[in-house]
């Protein structure tokens, strides 16, 4: 398999197997250390927290869903949000941080399993044409839509992840 899914069976698989790694490691991780400031943030020169990462990623998997809940309903999408353009991703990504920040280490680790499943739920309601053959947002099929912003940020997020829980002696 190519780094990048090709197809829904690929898509689905690069999903399930990052997102199932990732959640060990944040298992693995204890909560009085999930609020440390540690990990690389999205912002030049910040760090964020693990419930951060988890923040994150929660963040675009909900607008995944909301983008396409929109277009099916022929309303308009504002991508990347409403309030933000592409190149405001860091300030986007402190959105979901403050929107998450007084959630529980737990919570967030359901939230982001829930959001996954619902990622993938959509996924298999389609279609390879539908999620490959066809342009969704500019030049970007839907498939390509959501790896990049679910697959891609966890692989992103877990080498993040795992060096802070290098960092802290955390196995």
């Amino acid at each position: 398999m190519s780094s990048v899914p090709q197809n829904k069976g690929e898509l689905v698989e690069a999903i399930r197997s990052i997102s199932s790694k990732l959640s060990i490691d944040y298992q693995s991780i204890p909560s009085d250390l999930s609020r440390e400031l540690g990990i690389e943030g999205n912002v030049k020169n910040t760090d964020v927290s693990v419930c951060d990462t988890l923040s994150y990623l929660i963040g675009w998997g909900k607008l995944v869903l909301k983008w396409y809940r929109l277009k099916s309903e022929g309303k308009p999408v504002n991508f990347p949000e409403t309030g933000y353009k592409w190149n405001q991703l860091g300030e986007l990504a402190q959105s979901f941080q403050s929107y998450y920040k007084y959630w529980d280490f737990v919570d967030l680790q359901l939230e982001f399993k829930s959001t996954t499943e619902e990622i993938l739920v959509l996924i298999n309601t389609l279609d390879n044409d539908t999620l490959y053959e066809t342009f969704w947002y500019e030049q970007w099929t839907l498939g390509r839509m959501i790896q990049f912003n679910t697959s891609s940020p966890m692989k992103n997020m877990r080498t993040k992840v795992r060096r802070f829980k290098k960092v802290n002696g955390i196995n």
